[in-house]
């Protein structure tokens, strides 16, 4: 059980919805604990192969919970990160965040340490933290100038400015704007696109993008990569051209 987000699981599918709707699922570290642990199980299952991250309520994430801080709330270590994503750098199954509102600071922080954005049309993007002589360093600082470059990332961050889906997405770091309503639908559908494909591949896909980011290209491609020797060695990397020879879909096991 859980107590500051809901998980749900189905179709190798895992849902984690941020549950502090009171304070617009602003996170305390009691939550970035619990999340911690979340998405520790959600590394550890063969069985979940993608996880969505969204909240409940009006916002996505108000970020850090200030209140929760000056009121001389218990600090709880969190060596994941934000979220239980922001410093987790060991985890190849992709996340999405479906942002259904506000995501401020550290709740940016978490959407910039997804691999996809979907984003409703209501939703809005920001690193604040300047304005409370703050600094984004949950990764916000690191992540967005790697994401959109380093002008566009500083047009945010310097100016501590709200940006709205669709300019997120002429960013660069909105993947897909959709109506508020059908913010869920299109984040499973992502996720349904990615479920069809070998689990394993897909792994090694994401590892090998994040890893390579800091090498040259010609090193980059010459590197012997742990997750792709582990899909060279599976099952699946058989029963993938089988099927595709038998016209058939392919029936994944993960290993």
């Amino acid at each position: 059980m859980t107590e500051y987000c809901l998980v749900e699981k189905a179709d190798h599918i895992m849902t984690v919805r941020l549950n502090r709707p009171d304070r617009l699922n602003a996170l305390h570290p009691p939550a970035n604990a619990e999340l911690g642990e979340v998405f520790d199980d959600f590394a550890a299952d063969d069985d979940l192969w993608v996880a969505i991250v969204t909240g409940e309520g009006r916002g996505f994430s108000a970020g850090n919970d200030l209140r929760y801080q000056a009121e001389g709330g218990e600090r709880v270590p969190m060596p994941r990160g934000f979220g239980g994503l922001t410093s987790r750098f060991d985890l190849n199954k992709p996340v999405i965040a479906a942002v259904n509102g506000v995501a401020m600071g550290g709740g940016f922080e978490i959407a910039l340490a997804c691999d996809l954005i979907i984003a409703s049309d209501k939703a809005l993007f920001a690193l604040p933290e300047p304005k409370v002589g703050l600094a984004a360093l949950a990764g916000g600082l690191n992540r967005l100038p790697r994401q959109i470059g380093p002008k566009r990332a500083l047009g945010m961050i310097l100016t501590g400015r709200h940006v709205s889906a669709e300019e997120g997405e002429h960013l660069g770091f909105v993947n897909e704007v959709v109506p508020h309503e059908e913010l869920m639908d299109a984040a499973l559908r992502w996720a349904g696109q990615i479920a069809e494909c070998a689990p394993l591949s897909i792994r090694a896909s994401k590892n090998v993008v994040y890893q390579s980011l800091d090498m040259g290209l010609e090193a980059s491609m010459a590197h012997k990569y742990e997750s792709v020797q582990a899909m060279a060695k599976s099952e699946d990397f058989i029963e993938g051209p089988k099927a595709f020879a038998e016209k058939r879909p392919p029936n994944w096991q993960g290993r």
